[in-house]
């Protein structure tokens, strides 16, 4: 401990540049600190797991490599953006290879979607379903655009710190129906109901319901039109390690393995951290990188918490039941990323986000980075990972008991579908479940996103990115404005640049 004390007054010594602290190294602090350190400031990244990347991280089993967390990268340019303020290119570091489709998207009945961002060869999919959509799908793909122009180039990286900035996009929200659900926009475009689901599965990638997520998130489909969907070879750890890597260049320290216990505050502005250990380090700002709920229910001082009346009230979104698992052979005709359709759609997502039982049926996110880098498994094996969206902790399922009867009906629905002889060919398991989530990244009820992503917890309803009680206190990640997703909590940092002062004014 005194060791510690006396190399952080060293390097205080060595280094006058004003201190930031980030609590959490997921893609949202990791990119905070790149910023910051950009910006002039002395960064810290505090990590309690003894890996970087919070959902991010990597898990490495016999010969195999998956990526725990997110899988699929969109908006590229935030990325890139990140690189440039270090003085670097992406591509130094990281290659990202466009996926094409980017899903293919399996029906019970056995019939698939190749869901691409060629606009040809979607209207000619759209027709295969239902010719008469096809003028419909044009139309629905034109307010996307809209949506995406004003909900993410314009505002995705803009602070909503007052009722008076969500009161002046009010007429905006209103005109692109953010008030309905995105299951509601589609249809009024779309008759089929196999392509309403097509069209409206896209806010379960960040945690939301589509027939209750606001339909601002329609831009989904736009944004990975224009951008594309994209995969980093070496799997997403990659692009975490490079990061890691641009913060060290900018002088900036990465922490592993130290938990923080409380964000102190004194005279109303956030002055530090206390550790674990009982080590104090002192800041001239915080950026909690934790989830919201957990920073305003265990890391700040009492008066500043929220009221338990406030926890009950929040929407948290679902849980997730992810199974990793290696096979002996390659099962070629397997996509890189395949979703599997259940029998039932609205019922379904009613069972987990509304009555929160674990159903008998699943729809499945299967993703075989292998199709792309088959460096990620040994030779002439294949490396999965199927996710499944289940009810969050407040369910009160017991997963101690249900993990592995779950993930067998999992591993039946898949051999049944598109891995025939999976069960033979199995030689490497892993499952993370909601209790994982909690205990792991301290997620709130274990869910898989932060807060639900619903109207009432957007934008200036959601946990701002600027603390409006605690001076110097920043938010960033799933649990802040804009929301879950990489585009998302790579936004929520790119609006410390509006609301942290310059490391000049501060020094």
């Amino acid at each position: 401990m005194l060791t510690l004390a006396v190399d952080q007054k060293i390097a205080q010594k060595i280094d006058r540049r004003p201190h930031a602290l980030v609590v959490g190294s997921g893609f949202g602090g990791l990119a905070a600190a790149v910023r910051l350190g950009a910006r002039g400031y002395r960064v810290t990244v505090l990590e309690r797991l003894t890996q970087p990347g919070g959902r991010a991280r990597v898990h490495r089993q016999d010969g195999f490599t998956f990526d725990a967390g997110p899988t699929i990268v969109t908006a590229p340019q935030l990325f890139e953006e990140l690189w440039q303020l270090a003085g670097r290119r992406l591509s130094d570091d990281v290659m990202l290879v466009p996926m094409d489709p980017f899903y293919r998207i399996r029906f019970a009945d056995g019939t698939s979607f190749a869901y691409s961002g060629d606009v040809d060869r979607m209207r000619a999919e759209v027709a295969r379903f239902a010719p008469d959509d096809v003028a419909g799908y044009d139309r629905f793909m034109a307010h996307s655009r809209a949506v995406c122009r004003i909900g993410f180039e314009q505002l995705g990286h803009v602070p909503f710190g007052s009722v008076g900035s969500m009161l002046k996009i009010a007429p905006d929200l209103l005109r692109l129906s953010g008030h309905r659900s995105v299951h509601d926009v589609v249809a009024r475009f779309i008759r089929d109901e196999r392509l309403r689901t097509v069209f409206s599965f896209h806010p379960l990638l960040i945690g939301g319901n589509p027939f209750r997520a606001s339909a601002i998130y329609c831009l989904i489909a736009d944004l990975e039109r224009r951008w594309g969907v994209h995969f980093a070879m070496g799997g997403t750890g990659q692009l975490v390690d490079g990061l890691v890597r641009l913060i060290r260049s900018q002088g900036g320290r990465l922490r592993l393995g130290v938990e923080v216990t409380r964000i102190r505050v004194e005279a109303g502005a956030a002055t530090g951290v206390d550790l674990t250990s009982g080590e104090t380090i002192a800041a001239d700002l915080v950026v909690s990188n934790a989830d919201s709920a957990v920073t305003h229910a265990r890391l700040l001082p009492e008066a500043q918490r929220w009221s338990s009346g406030r926890f009950q009230r929040a929407r948290s979104s679902m849980g997730l039941f992810v199974w990793y698992f290696g096979t002996s052979r390659r099962f070629p005709k397997v996509d890189h990323h395949t979703i599997l359709l259940g029998p039932r759609y609205r019922d379904l997502l009613a069972d987990i986000f509304d009555r929160k039982v674990l159903a008998e049926d699943a729809s499945l996110y299967l993703h075989r980075p292998t199709a792309t880098d088959p460096s990620l498994a040994p030779p002439g094996c294949d490396a999965f990972y199927v996710l499944a969206p289940v009810p969050n902790l407040a369910g009160g399922q017991d997963w101690h008991a249900l993990a592995e009867p779950y993930r067998r009906r999992i591993a039946a629905m898949l051999e049944e579908s598109v891995l025939p002889g999976l069960s033979e060919a199995i030689v490497t398991s892993k499952v993370t479940t909601p209790l994982d989530f909690q205990d792991d990244f301290l997620s709130y009820r274990g869910s898989g996103f932060g807060l639900e992503p619903v109207l009432t917890q957007s934008a200036w309803f959601r946990p701002h990115n600027r603390s409006s009680s605690i001076r110097n206190l920043y938010l960033v990640g799933a649990g802040t404005h804009p929301g879950a997703g990489l585009p998302g909590v790579l936004s929520s940092a790119r609006i410390l640049d509006s609301v942290v002062p310059d490391a000049r004014v501060t020094a």
